[in-house]
């Protein structure tokens, strides 16, 4: 099957060689939950997650509109590890019935992995044409969202990190990986501008430092991901980076990632980013 799944993708060598390192590398989180998960990265995430070796056991793809998600929904009918849940990251409503949801699901072993994926980056984001409603949803989403659902979820984490037989740091045992951006790079801004999404990304960045901190004596591991310029309806049709390239390079890191690890800011190439 492993063989198949390669030969049916038709990517080129590098795409090769990705599928071989994380079946090398033995990336199978048992639990994963995925935020945004009805479109661009988020859609992706799920579908590259089915085609690993040892795909999740459960996997939660979440999105606001359920009834909506045709792309996401046709997954999870020919897969019954695909479990498609309604969750806003805005409303503390949602967060709550998701998190009493889940005891179904991870009762016993926990969430292996929490991928907080769901962003936004609205038209005013410029000198001239900020307003406070415009701003306050983006912060909501991209800040907010990530820190009350990962406290939230926190008690699966830790329960999964507890039950795991492996003690080291790593995406199989617990972790929280959170989407960011080279444009929350303070040391990389050149271009000013993007106000909003700029300063929640890099508020992000500070939420994965202090996570990373408290939660790595728990064994939990916690960093954040830029995953490049990609061909989605936040980045365009003319950007560098396509969805599968994107995604693929974000399992690979994930497969290396631990605790020995000093870089917690990193793109989907594994390259270190400044913050």
């Amino acid at each position: 099957m492993y063989l198949k799944v390669l030969v049916r993708t038709h990517h080129s060598h590098t795409w090769v060689r990705y599928f071989i390192n994380i079946h090398k590398m033995g990336l199978q989180p048992k639990n994963v939950l995925i935020t945004g998960a009805n479109r661009g990265l988020g859609l992706e995430l799920v579908k590259q997650f089915l085609r690993l070796p040892s795909p999740p056991k459960t996997l939660l793809a979440t999105c606001r509109s359920p009834e909506n998600a045709k792309d996401l929904n046709d997954i999870a009918a020919k897969h019954s590890n695909v479990k498609v849940m309604k969750l806003d990251v805005t409303k503390p409503a949602d967060i709550g019935e998701c998190t009493t949801r889940l005891s179904g699901y991870l009762v016993k072993e926990g969430l292996n992995l929490l991928i907080n994926n769901a962003g936004i980056a609205n038209k005013k984001q410029y000198l001239g044409n900020l307003e406070k409603q415009s701003l306050i949803e983006q912060f909501d989403v991209n800040i907010f969202g990530p820190i009350l659902l990962s406290q939230a979820l926190l008690p699966y984490i830790k329960q999964a990190a507890i039950s795991s037989t492996d003690t080291s740091l790593n995406c199989n045992r617990a972790a929280i990986v959170n989407m960011s951006s080279i444009l929350a790079s303070i040391a990389e801004n050149q271009n000013a501008g993007l106000y909003p999404y700029r300063t929640s990304k890099a508020a992000l960045n500070m939420l994965t430092k202090n996570m990373n901190l408290d939660l790595k004596s728990e064994g939990i591991l916690c960093f954040c991901i830029h995953p490049g310029w990609v061909q989605t309806d936040m980045g365009g049709p003319n950007a560098a980076v396509t969805k599968d390239k994107s995604i693929a390079g974000i399992l690979d890191v994930m497969s290396k990632m631990n605790g020995e690890t000093s870089d917690i800011f990193v793109d989907y190439n594994g390259k270190s980013l400044p913050w």
